[in-house]
Parts: structure tokens; sequence; C-alpha cells
């Protein structure tokens, strides 16, 4: 089922399964459609979730769907210190996951060149926002939603800092601390529950580059996205929410199965 909620499009599946296939379903969909067009697709994507990878790439492969114009952007990565990214061999390495769970899967002859998947880096923050421009903006952002409400690695101002709603969606992309929440939700879902052995920092694709995307989904498959899908959707628009800004945005869907839903849209 479909509900619009503030103007966003809320679609409930059956499980967390069911999420990741929609979402892996909808990548497809709208390379296909660039593809007939001969138009490129470009795309920001996420890790976390990553189980649509592996569906995508087995969909790519049985249809045969070419690769060879699509652009990803991914939208964060994890950083030692705010000049050192993590070793690409770490276990938590968004580089690595992406190449374990989608490029190494694809046949060859129909993945896109390593020229076109995009990592953020601290030495290419200008650059990476540039190279989005020059392709003529970006088709589709996908993503997760934070236990704060972030998107991508945009973590909320400090309530010190001052910031307006206005001011945070014109940030680019950077480099910053992560919060202790996230920290906190990401050592409990990839490492162990090892929190001391969490990353510090992070370089994100800006809140710009997302807001400017043409179509926004948002993948809900943890029970506790409820909590900030809530004040997502119902709550003042706010910086201390990050993805409360997405209602500025004309088309975007979140898609979570029935526990994740529940209370707000069913």
């Amino acid at each position: 089922m479909e509900k619009i909620i503030n103007g966003i499009k809320c679609k409930v599946v059956n499980s967390e399964s069911d999420v990741f296939f929609d979402m892996a379903l909808t990548m497809l969909e709208e390379i296909i459609a660039n593809n007939k067009q001969n138009k490129k697709t470009v795309m920001i994507v996420p890790v976390g979730p990553t189980a649509q990878y592996p569906i995508l790439a087995q969909l790519v492969n049985r249809l045969g769907v070419s690769l060879k114009n699509v652009h990803f952007f991914n939208m964060d990565e994890y950083m030692l210190s705010p000049t050192e990214v993590i070793s690409r061999e770490d276990a938590l390495s968004f580089w690595g996951r992406m190449n374990r769970e989608f490029y190494d899967l694809i046949n060859p002859e129909l993945v896109m060149s390593e020229e076109q998947r995009h990592f953020p880096h601290p030495d290419n923050t200008a650059e990476f926002d540039r190279m989005i421009e020059e392709l003529g903006g970006v088709d589709m952002c996908f993503g997760g939603l934070g236990i704060n409400g972030h998107v991508a690695f945009n973590e909320p101002p400090e309530p010190n800092e001052n910031v307006s709603a206005d001011e945070f969606a014109k940030l680019g992309t950077r480099v910053l601390p992560i919060s202790r929440e996230t920290k906190t939700i990401n050592a409990f879902g990839y490492n162990r529950g090892d929190l001391n052995g969490m990353p510090q920092w992070c370089v994100t694709i800006g809140m710009k580059q997302i807001l400017s995307a043409k179509k926004i989904y948002i993948a809900l498959n943890r029970d506790w996205q409820n909590g900030p899908l809530k004040h997502a959707l119902l709550g003042e628009e706010s910086p201390s929410v990050p993805a409360s800004l997405l209602r500025r945005c004309k088309d975007v869907t979140y898609c979570g199965y029935r526990d994740v839903m529940k209370d707000i849209v069913l």
C-alpha cells in the first residue's frame, strides 16, 4: 500500500526483504528507462543498506542490462581522522563493501568502469560536487535513515551551533565528526557492538547534493527507524532532524515494512 503524508509517498511492504527488492527494482527501472533514451544515469547510493545490491546485480546479469552509461556517487565513507580515510581492506570500508556486494558480482561486459564509481574523499570534496553538476545533476538519490534522522552522514548540528534549515540545506560534501548516537547504532549493526572500535570521522555528500536530486528514495529496514521517520514526516522542518528537509523535494519515497511504518502510515 501507499499513502501520501506531507507530500511524501510512503510505501508499505510486507517484510525487510521486500524493502531490498523494491529498492533494487526501483534502481533497475531508472537505469533501464535512461538506457532506452540513450541517457546517462547519475545516482547517489548508500552503504547502509546494502542488501539491495546483490539483488540488483543478479537482475542486471540475468536481463543483460548495461551499466556502461551509469555513474554511482557513494554517499559517504568512514575516516580515521580528519585527513585519513579508512583502509579499503577494513571490514567497515564502504568502498570495500560496494565491491564485494555489487561491482564484483556483475558480469564484466555489463559493469560500469571504475572511473564511473565515485567515492567522496577529503581531498576532492569540491571536485565531487562539481562532477555531479557537470553530469547534469542527480537522477535519483537512494539512502537510509539514521537514528538521529540523518541522511548520508549529514549529522544534526550541535545545539550551540545555531544553524538554520536554509543554511543546513546548502551544505556540500565535507568532513565532519560522527555523532555518538550514530556510532552506537552502527556499532550495534555492523561492528558486533564494538563502540570503541568505530571510526570517529567521516566524509559525506552534502544536503545540497541530496536535495538537488530529481527523485529521492529512502529505505527503512530497521524497526527503530519508526522514531526518526515520525519526526522526519510529522515534526518541524529542522536541521536537528536532517531528513525533515527532504520535504523540500518534489518526488520523495519512503519504503518500509509494516513494523517500521505502524502508527505513522498504517
